[in-house]
């Protein structure tokens, strides 16, 4: 089954752009997860005009049953730990003191919820996280389901269930549970014909709920498919 995953939802953002994969996505009947980061300085970002409308665009998606994620605080990365999923070698939070990582947590989430959203999942910006942040987020938040790990398929790990991620683009793989992680902000011409392909041929396969609580386990065939992933790249 796939899911879709949105990054770096936030007040600058490519508007055109989200609204075209929002009529795509739309056209499906396919609810991304959609990661909103709450108090973006982030300076890539500044390139893009202030959308006055993003906290109610944000809570429209909520209400057609998008899944909200918090996605980090302010997108700043202030470490060179990977963490425990080293997919880059910079992080907002692997590295960083506990008590640092709940205020991000915390702060994050009162945001959202002034606006009257509520997260149920976590991604990190950069994917880079560590068993601190678990930690945070069991402290300072509700948020249980974690989307970024190499995986076969979703799995539960302490109080979490993990929705591995391991692809930035539509395609076939031979894994139970894919997540494609998409950054609207920068995606090309052709990257909204080839979603649009993929999601025509393979709509039925995309989950538009939550995946619940899982029992299975971390295995060995997804410790050897985390090892070859990492030292493929």
């Amino acid at each position: 089954m796939y899911y879709i995953r949105l990054d770096d939802a936030c007040e600058k953002r490519d508007v055109a752009k989200w609204n075209r994969i929002e009529a795509l996505l739309d056209k499906y009947s396919v609810k991304p997860i959609v990661g909103i980061i709450p108090n973006c300085k982030d300076t890539d970002m500044d390139k893009y005009p202030v959308d006055n409308e993003f906290w109610s665009r944000a809570v429209l998606w909520q209400e057609k049953g998008w899944h909200i994620a918090l996605h980090g605080f302010e997108h700043l990365f202030c470490s060179n730990d990977g963490g425990l999923n080293p997919v880059n070698t910079y992080s907002e939070f692997a590295g960083v003191q506990l008590e640092q990582q709940r205020k991000k947590i915390r702060g994050g989430v009162r945001i959202l919820e002034k606006h009257g959203i509520v997260p149920k999942i976590f991604f990190a910006p950069a994917h880079t996280y560590d068993a601190n942040t678990l930690l945070a987020l069991k402290e300072e938040s509700n948020i249980r389901i974690v989307s970024d790990t190499i995986a076969y398929d979703s799995y539960r790990f302490g109080e979490f269930t993990f929705i591995p991620q391991q692809s930035g683009r539509v395609r076939k793989l031979p894994f139970r549970t894919v997540t494609f992680c998409y950054h609207p902000n920068l995606m090309s011409e052709q990257d909204y014909v080839v979603l649009e392909n993929f999601l025509r041929q393979n709509n039925s396969k995309f989950v538009n709920g939550l995946v619940g609580e899982s029992k299975r386990k971390f295995s060995l065939f997804d410790r050897v498919l985390k090892y070859l992933y990492f030292v493929r790249r």
